[in-house]
């Protein structure tokens, strides 16, 4: 087997191996994200990210928190919207 090809299977199963952790590292937070390390850094440095650093030192992302904290901005689409606030004209009477 070609070296490339077993290293590329190697990064993909390290991949999947997070999507069932409740709690990223920094790294991991990075790879899943695709914030760059010094971007994430930053972030949590302000405080802008939730995040833990239960001895001091290292820093954890707890999932959900994550992912609540990358969909807070979210926008609609417009077929969303139609599709969500379509109003069943044919229950409307005219007088």
């Amino acid at each position: 087997m070609d070296i490339i090809f077993i290293l590329e299977r190697l990064d993909r199963l390290e991949r999947l191996m997070t999507v069932h952790k409740e709690v990223l590292t920094f790294e991991e937070t990075c790879d899943n994200t695709g914030i760059s390390r010094s971007y994430l850094y930053k972030l949590s440095a302000a405080g802008k990210i939730p995040h833990s650093k239960p001895n001091g030192k290292l820093i954890f992302f707890e999932k959900k928190m994550l992912n609540d904290w990358l969909m807070q901005n979210s926008i609609l689409s417009a077929s969303y919207i139609e599709s969500d606030y379509k109003v069943d004209t044919s229950k409307i009477t005219s007088s």
